[in-house]
């Protein structure tokens, strides 16, 4: 028998022991386990190593059957959650699994079955934009953090940024939209905020909680005696807007301070627009309590937030914690028309 022929049949013995390893540990075979038997043997048919994949398909087979073992296809929800980081996983395994799961998608549709195609914008720019979705208590410690913080040098900007991260978050705001908030933009008599997209030439009004307004009143007080002559509503020492680098940068670090147990390597990813993301699925959340319907309500969301379709919004529903999805009985299959394939999140 000729070293190839030998060489050959070792391979296949150890892809054999592998699938066996991956597939039937625990005497169980899930509704995924025949295609990624499949995918694996076609990809080493075509010359590639049966490591580059076998690590992934074994964790996501083990994520399967914790997670969806009754699961019948490849679904976005299945695809979102997969892909949701772990507290101090590094961006560039989470670039491996949407690679992977983006591959097995399309290896499924080429087959004749339904399966979600992860979009390739979905990692554009080389980061891949997973929200963080604070818990309540992560929420409270946050905020914490941040209504204590000191800087004497600077006595206004504690208040600032107190003020600011709570608009954020109360009114759902993109980062760039509080920056960048003039004065004659917000009417403290009625608490209503004009948010302007200048580029698009639109606008639409939010109006503040009557809590968030109270705090909008005493923050500005103190910002006209500071800065008299900026039309800034939130003004950096040189009376222009902060960066985004500046405040994403504090922001990292009062949630830092807010898990001191965590190491710094540790932390998962968070960004100030995930305040966001938590306004639009605590809404969500709301909705569901009070048991409304939530494909009518989307376009009322979709307004207040100034997305400009309604695939930006229904997104948030697959954010979801899913058993309150399963609860409210939401057909999965008739919001998979909403969901976006292009880049969601502006800075």
């Amino acid at each position: 028998m000729s070293t190839c022929n030998i060489t050959q049949q070792v391979d296949n013995v150890n892809l054999l022991f592998f699938h066996l390893l991956l597939y039937n540990s625990g005497k169980r075979r899930l509704c995924h386990a025949d295609d990624l038997d499949n995918l694996i043997s076609l990809k080493v048919s075509l010359g590639y190593s049966e490591g580059t994949y076998l690590g992934r398909a074994r964790q996501f087979d083990r994520y399967c059957s914790m997670k969806y073992e009754k699961a019948g296809e490849l679904t976005e929800g299945i695809v979102l959650n997969w892909l949701k980081p772990e507290p101090g996983e590094p961006r560039s395994v989470i670039h491996g699994r949407a690679a992977f799961i983006r591959g097995f998608g399309t290896y499924l549709k080429s087959v004749g079955k339904n399966a979600y195609i992860l979009p390739d914008k979905f990692t554009a720019g080389g980061t891949v934009f997973v929200p963080y979705l604070f818990g309540d208590d992560e929420l409270a410690a946050l905020f914490r953090e941040i209504d204590t913080y000191k800087y004497p040098k600077e006595p206004f900007r504690p208040l600032l940024l107190s003020t600011y991260f709570r608009m954020t978050y109360t009114c759902g705001l993109r980062p760039n939209e509080g920056r960048n908030l003039k004065r004659n933009e917000v009417d403290l008599n009625t608490g209503e905020v004009r948010i302007i997209e200048t580029k698009k030439h639109k606008s639409r009004n939010i109006v503040m909680s009557d809590e968030m307004n109270s705090l909008a009143k005493s923050y500005a007080a103190v910002r006209d005696a500071a800065f008299p002559e900026s039309e800034f509503f939130f003004p950096s020492p040189s009376g222009g807007p902060y960066s985004a680098r500046w405040m994403q940068g504090k922001f990292k670090r009062f949630f830092a301070l807010s898990k001191p147990d965590v190491p710094k390597d540790l932390l998962p990813s968070v960004r100030v627009y995930d305040l966001r993301h938590r306004f639009a699925t605590a809404v969500l959340n709301r909705w569901l309590d009070e048991k409304k319907d939530l494909g009518s309500r989307l376009p009322y969301l979709q307004t207040y937030m100034g997305h400009k379709d309604l695939e930006a919004t229904a997104y948030y529903i697959h954010l979801l914690p899913e058993n309150l999805i399963k609860l409210a009985g939401i057909d999965w299959e008739g919001m998979n028309h909403l969901i976006p394939r292009v880049e969601l999140w502006e800075k």
